[in-house]
Parts: structure tokens; sequence; C-alpha cells
């Protein structure tokens, strides 16, 4: 297999965005690859953006990314309040807030949700990812959830252990909010990191997957 590394030599600069509908996306869907590389680029500057979080899951949004980005060179952390679970309904003002975005950034990576997402906020937030970000490359992230989505991802990071395993105590201490969840918890995200580590052979078993639909090999 051909390895396909998101090394950036240390003193180059790295722009990424992360697109996130709700409080705790972003650290779950792509927590472990941020920590690998703001530890790899000194120079990454990261825009964070939540679209819907109450002010109690703002304050844990936004303490969290502070958290997980301690190293980054730069940081913006946005928190928005669109209405949760409603989003297909108000996509107008979300896709004019997503084109401002597309406007004004100009990132090397942006993480955002699967596309095939059954939940409706992270279906409706890939969609006008793609809309606003058409020459970018793209990751999207899973998260587990009850409808049973998972799917056959076509890319993967390797997290050494001790990143997969920050990453989930990361979680579990961010959000307390979400710990009356039944599937929140350590033992869910550190099996889905087991089996993406399985599926692509990480020598340290542990890893994260997104699906990645455009691809530039020059």
């Amino acid at each position: 297999m051909i390895t396909l590394g998101l090394n950036v030599p240390a003193r180059s600069p790295l722009t990424v965005l992360c697109l996130g509908a709700h409080a705790d996306d972003i650290e779950i869907g792509c927590g472990g690859t941020l920590l690998k590389l703001t530890k790899q680029s000194p120079n990454i500057s990261v825009h964070w953006v939540v679209f819907s979080a109450t002010p109690a899951r703002a304050r844990e949004a936004r303490n969290s990314a502070g958290i997980l980005l301690k190293h980054a060179h730069a940081k913006k952390i946005v928190i928005k309040r669109f209405r949760d679970s409603y989003f297909p309904f108000m996509g107008d003002r979300i896709k004019k807030f997503m084109q401002q975005l597309g406007t004004q950034l100009k990132p090397d990576l942006v993480f955002t949700h699967h596309r095939r997402d059954l939940h409706q906020d992270h279906r409706l937030i890939s969609e006008l990812t793609w809309n606003a970000f058409r020459n970018h490359l793209i990751l999207e992230y899973e998260i587990p959830k009850y409808d049973g989505d998972m799917g056959a991802p076509n890319a993967y990071v390797h997290l050494d252990k001790d990143i997969a395993e920050r990453k989930v105590h990361h979680i579990c201490d961010a959000f307390e909010t979400q710990k009356s969840k039944q599937w929140f918890g350590a033992d869910t995200f550190l099996a889905l990191l087991r089996l993406r580590g399985l599926e692509s052979n990480s020598p340290s078993k542990y890893a994260e997957a997104f699906y990645c639909p455009k691809m530039l090999l020059g």
C-alpha cells in the first residue's frame, strides 16, 4: 500500500478548517488527527466552526477546542446557534454563512461530516461544504450513532496509542452534558479507533478513518 502523508515541513504553514454540526462532532470525528497534525506542524492554523450549541454546550465546545488546539500556531473558534435537528429547514441561512467562509478562507485541508451520514444536520453541513470549497482537499469524518450508518471509509490516519487514548479521555472529560447518553463513552470511541486501525493495518492498532471523494495526485 502506498502511504500518502499529511506531513508538512516543520516551517511551512498549514491552514485547516474544521466544521461540525454540534459541539462534540469535530472531536469525535477527527480529534486524533488534529492532535497529530498540531504535533507535527508547529505552524498550523485552525479555523474551528460549530454550527449548533446551547449556552452550556457552547461553553464545552469552546473549552474543548482551546485544549485540543493548545499547540496550534493560531486558532479561531466560532460557535453558531442554528437550531439543532432543524438544519434542513434553515438551509438558506446556513448556506449563506458557509459561502461567507468559502470567500474568507483558503484552507489547505477541510474536515467535515460524511455526505451519507443519516443525521440530517450532519448531512447538510457536508453538502454545503462541497458547495463552498470546490478546490480543496476535503476529508469527511464519521460519527457513531443509533442510526447504524457506519460505512467503508477509504482514507485512514494512523494514531499512536498515546494520541488515541488522549483523544478518548479528552472527549469524555470535555462534554459533561453528554454523559447520560448510553453510546457516549470511552469504550465506544476506543472501539471505533481500534476497528479502523485493524482495517488499515496500523502498527499502533489505532486509526481514524475518513471518506475522501476527491483527491489530486501530482
